[in-house]
């Protein structure tokens, strides 16, 4: 599997751990949702929008690259986020909606890339205004993680909540190479 290959297996594996995480939120009230738990972002709702705020502010980003911007225009039509921390959605369908618009924007982006597109070093802007000039692929990197450190906090809120969020292990999503 090459590099790009991961990408893309990371971008499902990030689809499909979201909509388990989503699926075992919207279990609970409005009230349960939007509850200061004490996490870095307060709530379960406060570090799912989180998510949306970062990953909006990355695929930005990303569509500064050459290869990307035809992908990623949808992305940049949303407005940017004014700070990490920004509610964007404290309604949780319409942040259910924008999370599986997101998903599917960033497989779809991902399918569309070359192996050659990885090495492209990006020049943007952190959200204190700072330049950095870093590899695409290091920058991949950087935003599943991102997200799975995240949700790992969004899956510990749930299990606090007394719900199960099920399998969570990337493996799952690994085919097994072994003899049949």
């Amino acid at each position: 599997m090459n590099l790009q290959q991961h990408f893309d297996l990371l971008a499902r594996y990030n689809q499909w751990m979201n909509g388990q995480v989503y699926a075992a939120a919207e279990k609970l009230s409005p009230e349960a949702i939007a509850q200061d738990r004490g996490a870095f972002f307060r709530s379960i709702l406060g570090t799912l929008n989180h998510l949306i705020v970062a990953d909006t502010v990355w695929l930005q980003r990303f569509a500064q690259h050459p290869a990307s911007a035809p992908s990623l225009q949808p992305a940049c039509e949303l407005p940017r986020p004014a700070s990490l921390e920004q509610v964007l959605f404290s309604d949780f369908g319409q942040l259910s909606e924008r999370r599986r618009w997101l998903d599917a924007l960033i497989c779809q982006w991902l399918s569309s890339l070359q192996e050659r597109d990885l090495d492209h070093v990006l020049s943007y802007q952190n959200m204190k205004g700072q330049q950095a000039q870093r590899r695409l692929s290091s920058l991949l990197l950087h935003f599943f993680n991102h997200q799975t450190h995240h949700r790992g906090q969004a899956t510990t809120l749930l299990s606090q909540a007394g719900l199960d969020v099920g399998v969570t292990d990337l493996l799952a999503l690994i085919p097994d190479e072994g003899e049949a």
